[in-house]
């Protein structure tokens, strides 16, 4: 296993992990990618976190099938329960799950006292990437890098953040589409505000021949919509 044989999901998610560093990688999907990252010498130790048998007794195959039981731990624990103060981790990895599930993640982390804030996030939500963009705000972290790419029909954002000192004042829009995917919208950004607008024209479709028309619902994707055509249109 080497970073050539990652998805390319999971090699953008690597690449933003700095060299030398110590990872931990929540929701290890079978351990792919710290096993990858320790093949090409980019991490020097990592905690895999898994809060499911299955795929805890997964990671521990892959791993041992690499010869890495000695770098690479694996941990059936919830979150970042699955850190401890001795692996000293620098650099956190949280791919191919929720926003919103990510976001209570990072929050309960923090609340445990696992998270400390010395850590580089690199999150990759399958959904909801506004939710996780408004809690790193909150927290006092800076977005310094984003990406968006197609993979076998979907489309993922990598969001990668660090608490800098610097406080980052995002407008809602920029919550919304991301500060850095704004400023560049490549043709995968496009291509996926296309495909947002059409299934949020629908709903609003629907929702306008409800019986009762949840105004406030209508209000937001209205909103959205707007936020959509104005930047499709730029």
């Amino acid at each position: 296993m080497n970073e050539q044989e990652l998805s390319q999901r999971l090699t953008v998610v690597g690449k933003a992990v700095p060299k030398g560093a110590r990872l931990a990688d929540i929701g290890s999907d079978h351990a792919y990618l710290p096993v990858a990252l320790m093949l090409a010498d980019k991490i020097t130790y990592a905690v895999c976190g898994e809060v499911v048998a299955g795929p805890f007794h997964s990671a521990q195959t892959q791993v041992a099938k690499s010869g890495l039981t000695e770098k690479i731990v694996v941990r059936l624990a919830d979150g970042l329960a699955a850190i401890e103060p001795a692996d000293n981790i620098n650099a956190i990895t949280i791919a191919g799950m929720g926003g919103t599930l990510i976001a209570n993640i990072l929050e309960n982390g923090k609340i445990q006292g696992q998270l400390t804030g010395k850590e580089r996030l690199i999150l990759q939500p399958n959904v909801g990437e506004a939710n996780v963009r408004f809690w790193l705000q909150k927290e006092g972290y800076q977005i310094i890098e984003e990406d968006i790419l197609a993979e076998n029909d979907k489309i993922y954002e990598v969001i990668v953040a660090e608490k800098t000192g610097v406080k980052q004042q995002l407008s809602e829009k920029e919550v919304f589409f991301g500060p850095h995917l704004l400023a560049e919208k490549n043709s995968v950004f496009l291509k996926k505000w296309q495909q947002e607008q059409q299934a949020l024209k629908k709903v609003l479709t629907q929702l306008q021949k409800a019986k009762v028309i949840p105004e406030e619902k209508v209000a937001a994707i209205q909103k959205e919509l707007s936020w959509i055509e104005e930047v499709l249109s730029c």
